[in-house]
């Protein structure tokens, strides 16, 4: 595996973007102490001030001056501003508020911990996969795809610490991005999924997705029989979540003339399958995994269902209880 020492991000404030720094300043400071990263929270967006890395946040509708000097500079915009597509800008963290602070420390660190190669498989910027070889030959391939309720705020980051554990456990990994439907209407949403699957270059595949993609990876799954497929809290009843209004009613965006949508409608998938939950998630998802797996139990499927503590972000964190029993469950079934 390849990877780099993370020596020092430092955290850009421009007073204009903030309306109390010290509130920015602290959790900017909890991102770096979390990741045991030297660095200082500054009151500017002048990225030459920076000493090493740097995370930016520029001026209500400003721009950043990168300068090219090689750092690796992530732009974040506490609202979900236009993306940023500046060539030297690494990565453009909008829509998150506050929190879009550590997400920000988080890519520069996980990109300085193992850089990932990026694969295209279309012309638009989102149409891309980020890609982490373990250096084992004829190693599976594990397909990530991440989650958001479907819209634009979250990308592939969310899922870059997973991406960077499954190496040691003898995976190549595959980031997927994809086109939101907000944006872009559902069927390129699942196009892309389609067509972003399709380049992942492996014997074996497995599909995991978090959240709203665990719904895109079951879809994927029932259509291509991958060796094994993970909902990381996934979002596995449309209907269901359409009725409880689940994420601000974030379903309506999918096409319901799509009957291939919904995972529970799917069943049996014919795919071994693991289902992850976490007991301090949103109850609902709880219901709705907990549900499917004695649903696809029922129809004939083999279902792995892992259960351990923590919130939403708990399946996807590579310390977490419910993480570790995932990749065991992953493992066995590859066996």
């Amino acid at each position: 595996m390849r990877s780099m020492t993370v020596t020092r991000i430092d955290v850009l404030l421009h007073p204009d973007s903030v309306l109390d720094v010290r509130t920015a300043t602290d959790l900017a400071r909890r991102a770096l102490d979390a990741r045991e990263v030297a660095g200082d929270v500054l009151v500017t967006d002048d990225v030459s001030t920076a000493t090493g890395d740097a995370v930016v946040v520029p001026a209500p509708g400003g721009a950043v001056d990168l300068g090219g000097d090689g750092r690796c500079v992530v732009r974040v915009d506490f609202g979900l501003a236009e993306p940023d597509r500046a060539p030297n800008l690494f990565a453009h963290i909008r829509g998150r508020g506050l929190d879009g602070l550590r997400y920000a420390v988080d890519r520069v660190f996980h990109h300085r911990l193992h850089p990932a190669e990026v694969v295209r498989y279309g012309e638009h910027w989102e149409q891309r996969v980020e890609v982490r070889r373990c250096g084992r030959a004829g190693a599976p391939a594990a397909a990530l795809v991440h989650g958001g309720y479907w819209r634009e705020a979250f990308e592939l980051d969310s899922l870059d610490a997973i991406a960077i554990d499954l190496l040691a456990h003898g995976f190549d990994t595959w980031n997927i991005e994809y086109r939101r439907p907000a944006a872009h209407g559902w069927s390129t949403t699942t196009a892309d999924v389609e067509a972003a699957m399709g380049v992942v270059d492996a014997d074996t595949v497995v599909a995991l997705g978090h959240s709203a993609g665990g719904q895109l990876a079951l879809r994927w799954a029932a259509d291509h029989r991958p060796a094994a497929v993970v909902s990381l809290a996934g979002v596995l009843d449309l209907a269901v979540a359409r009725t409880r209004l689940l994420g601000n009613s974030a379903a309506d965006v999918i096409d319901e003339a799509d009957s291939a949508a919904s995972p529970r409608a799917r069943l049996p998938l014919g795919v071994p399958t693991v289902v992850a939950c976490a007991t301090e998630d949103d109850p609902n998802l709880n219901d709705i995994g907990r549900e499917y797996v004695d649903a696809a139990r029922d129809a004939g499927d083999e279902v792995d269902h892992v259960e351990g503590p923590g919130g939403h972000f708990a399946v996807v964190d590579p310390g977490s209880e419910v993480w570790a029993d995932v990749v065991r469950s992953v493992q066995d079934r590859l066996r």
